[in-house]
C-alpha cells in the first residue's frame, strides 16, 4: 500500500494505518543501517617489507651468528637484565637505581600512561553515553505566541525535570573502530617507546660506569707515574749535588714531573664530570653521590649477534615505528568514513512536572526519541573539498611513517653493524697495543740501565718513559672503548637475547589480522 492509497483510506482506519506503515518504514530502514555497522572502510593494514640480508657484514663468525639462539649468555640471560652478563655488582646496584628513580623514565612512564587514557576515551565512542539530570525552567510565553491579543495576560509556569539522556552511534563504515585502532596503536607506540627510553637510560648507567672505571684506570696509572718520577727526580738531585751531571737533567726531570701532575688532574676533572652524569642518571645530585675509585679490568665477553631478519622483533625503536604505521592507517579509515552517513541515536526518559511534590507521580513519566524512531542520520553532500584533503592528509602522513619506519630500520642495521666492526677491530688492536706496551717496558728498562751506566743521556729516558705512559694509557682507553663498544652492541641489538615477542609487536600481528574484512 503505497502513501496515496493509505491517504484515501477514509475514516478511523486510514488514521491508524498512516503512523503504523511509517514506523514500518523507518523500521526497515533503520535495519538496513545497522546491518551496514561493522563494516570498515579503513584500508587492511599490512606491515611494509624491508630487504634485510642473511647474515651480517661485520659479524666475525657467520656460523656463530646463525647458531646465536643457543650461545651462551643467551640461555641463562634475562632479557631486560642484560648488564648481568657483566658480572659486575657495582653496575647491577646502579642500574637498578636508575631504574626506580630517573626522572626521564618517570616522564616516559607518563606519557604511557597518557597515550593509554586516551585510548581508554576512544574505546567509550564504543558504547552508549547515558547521562542524569534534573532541574527546574522558568518561563512566560508571549501572548502572540499563543495566538492572543498583544495586550493579553499570561501566566509565568515553572517545569521540574528528572530525566536520563542515552545516545549512540551506530558505527555504519568504522569511524569509531578505526578512531580506536588508532588509539591502541598509538598506546602500543608510546609502549615501545617506554621501552627504548628504558634501554637508553641502562645503556647509558653502563657505559658511565665504564666510563668512570676506565678514568680511574688511567689515574691509578698516572698516580704510579707521578710517584715514579718523583723518585727520578731525586736520584737526579743527588747526582747533580755530587756533580756527576749538570742541571739541565734536573730542570728535565722536575718538568716531565710536573707534567704527569698535570695531567693527573686533568683526568680528575674528567672523572668529577663523568661521576656528575652519572647521579643524574640515578635521579640523584652530585652532592648526593660519590663513586668508589675502581680501576677498570679488562672484560672477555662475546655478544652473539644473531640475524638480521630478527633485529625487527627486538628493537623498540622500530616497534615504535611500526606501531606509528599502523595509527597513520586507522586514521586513513576515520577520514575515509566521513564520505559515508553518520547515524546517532538519541532518546531521553524521565519525568516532568509543575510541581516539585509531583515530579515523581507515574503520570509525570515523559519520553523523548529523535527523528526517524531515535535515529538522526546526516549525509555529507558538499563541502568544498574538506573530507578530500582530510584523506590526502591521512594518507600523506601514512606515507611519512612508512618512510620513517625503512628509515629507522636501516639505521638499526647501521649501529649494529658499527659496533660489531668496532669490536673486532678493537680486538685486533688491544693485541697490537699489548705488543707496543711490552716493547716500551723493555725500552725504557734498558734506558735507565744505560743512563745509570752513563753510556745515555737523561734524555732518552725521559722518552722512553713518556713512551710507556703513552702506551699504557693508550691500552687503558682501549680497554674502556671495548667496554663501552659492547654496551652499544647489546643496545643496538635491542637490548638482549632471549625473551618472547614484543607485546606490542604481537598486538600488530593480531591489529592486522583483525582488520581484514
Amino acid at each position: 500500500m503505497n502513501a496515496l492509497s493509505i491517504d484515501n483510506f477514509g475514516g478511523l482506519g486510514g488514521k491508524l494505518l498512516k503512523p503504523v506503515q511509517g514506523l514500518r518504514v523507518s523500521s526497515v530502514l533503520l535495519a538496513a543501517m545497522l546491518v551496514l555497522a561493522g563494516c570498515s572502510v579503513a584500508p587492511t593494514y599490512e606491515r611494509p617489507a624491508v630487504n634485510t640480508s642473511v647474515a651480517y657484514k661485520e659479524a666475525a663468525d657467520a656460523k656463530a651468528a646463525s647458531d646465536w639462539k643457543t650461545a651462551q649468555p643467551a640461555e641463562d640471560m634475562a632479557r631486560g637484565e642484560w648488564w648481568k652478563i657483566f658480572n659486575d655488582e657495582g653496575l647491577n646496584a646502579l642500574e637498578i637505581q636508575a631504574l626506580d628513580a630517573n626522572q626521564n623514565l618517570k616522564a616516559a612512564a607518563a606519557r604511557l600512561s597518557q597515550s593509554r587514557a586516551l585510548r581508554q576515551d576512544a574505546r567509550s565512542g564504543l558504547f552508549p553515553q547515558i547521562d542524569a539530570g534534573f532541574g527546574a525552567t522558568r518561563q512566560r510565553q508571549s501572548p502572540a505566541s499563543q495566538g492572543l491579543a498583544p495586550d493579553a495576560n499570561t501566566t509565568p509556569t515553572t517545569l521540574w525535570r528528572a530525566q536520563l539522556g542515552v545516545s549512540y552511534e551506530a558505527d555504519l563504515f568504522g569511524r569509531v573502530a578505526s578512531t580506536v585502532d588508532a588509539a591502541t596503536a598509538d598506546a602500543q607506540r608510546s609502549e615501545a617507546l617506554f621501552h627504548s627510553v628504558r634501554l637508553a637510560l641502562q645503556a647509558d648507567v653502563a657505559q658511565q660506569y665504564f666510563l668512570l672505571r676506565e678514568l680511574d684506570a688511567e689515574q691509578e696509572l698516572y698516580s704510579g707515574t707521578v710517584e715514579l718520577r718523583a723518585q727520578s727526580l731525586k736520584l737526579v738531585q743527588r747526582r747533580f749535588d755530587e756533580g756527576d751531571i749538570s742541571e739541565v737533567d734536573v730542570a728535565r726531570a722536575k718538568s716531565e714531573l710536573a707534567s704527569a701532575q698535570s695531567e693527573s688532574f686533568g683526568i680528575a676533572r674528567q672523572r668529577a664530570n663523568a661521576e656528575h652524569a652519572l647521579a643524574i642518571l640515578l635521579g640523584k645530585t652530585p652532592a648526593e653521590f660519590n663513586f668508589t675509585p675502581q680501576p677498570l679490568t679488562r672484560l672477555s665477553i662475546t655478544i652473539p649477534a644473531g640475524l638480521p631478519s630478527d633485529l625487527l622483533e627486538r628493537r623498540p625503536d622500530i616497534a615504535a615505528a611500526e606501531r606509528a604505521m599502523a595509527a597513520a592507517n586507522a586514521r586513513v579509515g576515520v577520514a575515509r568514513s566521513a564520505w559515508f552517513p553518520r547515524l546517532d541515536l538519541t532518546g531521553g526518559l524521565g519525568y516532568e512536572s509543575a510541581k516539585l511534590g509531583d515530579l515523581f507521580n507515574w503520570s509525570s513519566r515523559t519520553f523523548l526519541l529523535g527523528p526517524l524512531v531515535g535515529t538522526a542520520l546526516t549525509l555529507p553532500i558538499f563541502d568544498g573539498g574538506r573530507r578530500e584533503a582530510g584523506v590526502n592528509r591521512a594518507r600523506a602522513a601514512y606515507e611519512e611513517d612508512v618512510a620513517n619506519y625503512r628509515q629507522t630500520v636501516l639505521t638499526a642495521f647501521r649501529e649494529v653493524e658499527d659496533n660489531l666492526a668496532s669490536l673486532r677491530i678493537l680486538g685486533d688492536q688491544t693485541k697490537a697495543q699489548d705488543d707496543a706496551v711490552s716493547a716500551s717496558n723493555r725500552a725504557a728498562n734498558l734506558s735507565h740501565v744505560q743512563y745509570r751506566e752513563g753510556s745515555v743521556s737523561y734524555f732518552n729516558v725521559i722518552d722512553a718513559d713518556r713512551t710507556v705512559l703513552q702506551q699504557q694509557r693508550a691500552a687503558v682507553q682501549l680497554d674502556g672503548e671495548r667496554a663501552r663498544s659492547t654496551v652499544n652492541l647489546i643496545r643496538a641489538l635491542g637490548g638482549g637475547w632471549h625473551g618472547p615477542l614484543a607485546p606490542t609487536e604481537t598486538q600488530a600481528k593480531n591489529d592486522a589480522a583483525g582488520n581484514k574484512m
